[in-house]
């Protein structure tokens, strides 16, 4: 018996050691073939149990550059020169003798050219430009120059002071619009790119992150050369904006535009530092495709103006925290013709609570001309409901 198993023994030894010779072979002359063969069987190699070291997945890394985003949306950044004449008046001095010795001199008003820059967006290939209102507004003559140095006259289309946007044009073909009928998810976080003319440099990019969304309240603060509109939700960044900035691209780290850059805190604060607003592309589409249709952005409007209803307003009960009371009416107005009165508290339309002032200024905004709608509220404490007709808001708003 002993006899008859050596021969098998010897015979398994050999095979033992050929394929380890075998396997030292194959590992010297193709060191990957050991991992793939372990991946493809779920060993680890040790007593055939399942691999437990699989390494984990990581999100893809952030671009170590973003100059394949820049080079895709800069051709679309131009720089908006604008001549304004201005009319200056006379200083006027009380005292004739301060008159005399002040060397002011006094007459009649004159006029002088006031030369202003900004930044704009084209977004359309037969160039139709979006900048800020404020960059244009009182402008005799706006020059463009487009990302390769050429220089070209614009017209105004339409300027919306309520929103700080305005619609240019210029003559063009195939020129290389940026995208506005996508919309681009945001998240607090998110890398951006302000691309603009600052301080006459142009095609300047500068980086930052979006540091807040949906900015109303921001907007009580606006430009300082425009009326902002409360129903705007700003995206806040901390991607450098300076002067000249206005009417410029904010772009996400793909290039795509996302915003329309329009003011720093800054300039109302001197402590303020890295906060600035852009102008949401979902906005600006709508203001671009209501301008080129009409000339300008067609809004309801209740005629009347109001705040936020602190308690006690109109008698109104603890319980309730929300609505607006009316602090003035508009003669011939909606409001007025309704019957409605200053220090009515308005809690609801069409049946669905007013949260605050930001709230029912974009309901009342974002409805037709001629709309009828249901208000319901407080008057002295007492219930009261009523329906009007909403008026077209005049493109330049009373007071």
């Amino acid at each position: 018996m002993p006899s008859k198993r050596l021969p098998f023994a010897r015979f398994l030894l050999q095979s033992v050691l050929l394929g380890l010779a075998a396997a030292f072979i194959i590992g010297l002359l193709v060191p990957e073939a050991g991992p793939w063969l372990r991946a493809r069987l779920g060993l680890t190699g040790v007593a055939g149990q399942p691999s437990q070291n699989v390494p984990a997945q990581h999100p893809p890394a952030a671009p170590h550059s973003y100059a394949d985003a820049v080079q895709r949306a800069a051709p679309s950044v131009v720089s908006v020169y604008v001549n304004k004449v201005i009319t200056e008046r006379p200083i006027l001095l009380p005292n004739p003798t301060m008159q005399r010795f002040s060397g002011i001199t006094l007459g009649l008003p004159r006029q002088r050219l006031q030369r202003a820059q900004g930044s704009g967006v084209l977004v359309s290939p037969d160039g139709y430009i979006l900048t800020n209102h404020h960059v244009v507004a009182g402008a005799n003559e706006i020059q463009i120059v487009l990302w390769d140095g050429r220089v070209t006259a614009a017209t105004i289309v339409g300027s919306d002071r309520d929103t700080d946007l305005a619609v240019l044009k210029i003559d063009g073909n195939h020129l290389p619009a940026m995208a506005l009928d996508h919309e681009i998810p945001l998240r607090v976080g998110d890398v951006v790119l302000a691309i603009g003319n600052p301080f006459g440099l142009s095609q300047t990019v500068t980086q930052g992150i979006v540091s807040g969304l949906a900015r109303s309240q921001a907007l009580l603060g606006g430009p300082e050369n425009a009326q902002s509109f409360p129903a705007v939700d700003f995206i806040q960044t901390d991607a450098a904006i300076n002067a000249g900035n206005s009417g410029g691209a904010l772009v996400d780290a793909q290039g795509r535009l996302i915003g329309i850059n329009t003011f720093v805190l800054g300039r109302m604060s001197m402590d303020a530092e890295g906060i600035g607003f852009a102008i949401p592309a979902a906005t600006a589409r709508a203001v671009l495709a209501q301008i080129v249709e009409h000339g300008i952005v067609v809004r309801g409007w209740l005629g009347a103006e109001y705040s936020d209803a602190p308690a006690g307003s109109g008698n109104l009960p603890p319980e309730i925290s929300h609505g607006v009371v009316l602090t003035g009416l508009y003669a011939n107005g909606p409001a007025a013709q309704a019957g409605l009165r200053p220090g009515d508290v308005l809690l609801s339309l069409d049946g669905v609570d007013i949260i605050d002032q930001f709230d029912l200024r974009s309901r009342e905004t974002a409805a037709a001309p001629g709309t009828e709608v249901t208000l319901a509220g407080l008057r002295a404490g007492v219930p009261f409901e009523l329906r009007l007709q909403l008026a077209q808001r005049p493109a330049s708003r009373p007071g």
